[in-house]
């Protein structure tokens, strides 16, 4: 069903704040509901479509990851010069936003640490996190 990169592994458990959330794939099955074009990068917005839902969300969903089960955003630097972020925690990687690359086989190695202050310098970036974390935190309330 999950074809994310690590899926099959992505059983950490979240921060005590967020136990509502099981694990990586109930919370990519949350988000799943909530990326849409205005969450999506602006370079890419055009493209962005329900089935490519995961197109340009990469660092702000890195990051909400981060808010929810701690752990470490890692880049893979592409060639247009940007960066593909995706999550380390407790020793477990995955990539929640790895769909939008269709086939391509990323690597996932020795790839440097993501730093949310270097991310969110961007106001446009800044700006579809909080949405997408606003939307994300009224999606969980239910939950509670």
């Amino acid at each position: 069903m999950y074809r994310f990169y690590g899926h099959e592994t992505a059983d950490v458990k979240p921060l005590e704040k967020y136990a509502m959330i099981r694990d990586p794939r109930h919370m990519y099955d949350i988000l799943a509901e909530l990326w849409c074009a205005e969450t999506c990068a602006a370079r890419m917005r055009d493209k962005w479509t329900k089935e490519n839902r995961t197109l340009g969300q990469c660092s702000i969903t890195a990051f909400l990851v981060q808010d929810v089960f701690g752990g470490e955003v890692y880049g893979i630097r592409r060639p247009d010069g940007n960066y593909h972020c995706y999550n380390v925690v407790s020793g477990r990687l995955f990539d929640l936003t790895s769909e939008q690359f269709g086939g391509e086989v990323l690597d996932y190695s020795d790839n440097p640490l993501q730093e949310r202050s270097v991310h969110f310098a961007d106001g446009d970036k800044k700006a579809r996190y909080e949405l997408l974390s606003r939307r994300f935190h009224e999606s969980i309330s239910a939950l509670s």
